[in-house]
């Protein structure tokens, strides 16, 4: 076929009037999950999370790649041996990281739905870049 006839069963007994309306359908469902992703982006790029240990000695900032942007370490941890520090220090790296995962979850699921395919496989992606696991 040259494309210039019409073939009656490219739309499976459709109208051309439905099948426009059809084709206009998707194209606005894409155009509304184009807006979602802009709005996902926006809201995620400049996410961060702070976590604390368990006594207020370590905290740790990260941005929303995961990578450690900010840390404090009190001044009392020099009283205690390195090994503690250090301990502390990646637990409360963890937990910062769990605490991003949970925001970009609920940020998800408010723009372009947790249960949908792209969703998921954002937050899945996260997880597993920052070691977490993913619910």
């Amino acid at each position: 076929m040259d494309g210039s006839r019409y073939d009656a069963g490219m739309f499976d007994g459709e109208s051309a009037d439905q099948a426009l309306e059809r084709i206009d359908q998707w194209e606005r469902s894409l155009s509304r999950r184009a807006e979602q992703a802009k709005e996902l982006a926006r809201r995620t790029a400049e996410l961060t999370a702070t976590a604390r240990s368990r006594d207020g000695l370590v905290e740790v900032t990260v941005g929303a790649d995961g990578r450690v942007e900010r840390i404090h370490l009190d001044e009392r941890t020099r009283q205690q041996p390195a090994e503690t520090t250090a301990r502390d220090l990646m637990e409360t790296l963890r937990a910062a990281n769990a605490s991003l995962v949970k925001q970009f979850r609920e940020i998800t699921a408010e723009t372009v739905g947790s249960e949908t395919e792209t969703g998921r496989m954002l937050v899945a992606g996260l997880a597993k870049r920052l070691g977490e696991p993913d619910e």
